[in-house]
């Protein structure tokens, strides 16, 4: 078999490689952690940024650090992606709240698009 040959073995896996596409379009460099924290905010919209460290496994650090990726204000000063917004949660002020903003939920629409094969 030619290496060079692109053949398709798995076109649901493929959907995969271009949602990972989509994010590198708004950032180049967007770490798959990032990515993650987007896919399950967007699909627990809105939720508590402790459940993101339950249920994906991550230090409260690695939260703050991927949050604020894909709020408006990135860590390295350079814009954020803009796809979440950061409240303090009225109900418990400790907590924060995370949801979609009108950029994250054209994007979550258009993964969702992409992983129907549309």
């Amino acid at each position: 078999m030619d290496p060079l040959k692109k053949q398709l073995t798995d076109d649901s896996l493929v959907r995969l490689v271009d949602i990972m596409q989509e994010f590198r379009k708004l950032d180049y460099e967007v770490p798959a952690q990032v990515i993650l924290c987007f896919v399950f905010i967007a699909s627990h919209n809105p939720c508590h940024s402790e459940v993101l460290c339950h249920e994906l496994g991550l230090t409260r650090a690695a939260v703050s650090r991927n949050t604020d990726w894909l709020s408006d204000k990135h860590r390295l000063r350079k814009p954020g992606l803009n796809l979440i917004k950061k409240e303090v949660d009225p109900s418990n002020r400790r907590r924060m709240l995370l949801s979609l903003t009108v950029k994250g939920k054209s994007i979550a629409k258009d993964l969702r698009k992409s992983l129907d094969g549309n």
